[in-house]
């Protein structure tokens, strides 16, 4: 049986940061969770983003099994 995980990120406008603020800390931050799930037999199966307002948001769906 297939087990599933989703892992939700979410990143806020900074008004004075410059304008690649939030890509490099997202790539930062997804892969530190690309590696905690690999290490424990997941893969990553799928992804989304979405934004609303000042936010965006990014999900990771992961599967092991």
């Amino acid at each position: 049986m297939k087990e599933y995980k989703l892992e939700s990120l979410i990143y806020y406008s900074k008004a004075f940061a410059h304008k690649e603020h939030i890509v490099e800390k997202s790539t930062e931050d997804i892969q530190a969770k690309l590696d905690e799930y690999t290490a424990k037999g997941y893969r990553l199966i799928s992804t989304d983003a979405t934004d609303f307002g000042f936010a965006v948001y990014f999900y990771l769906y992961f599967e092991r099994g």
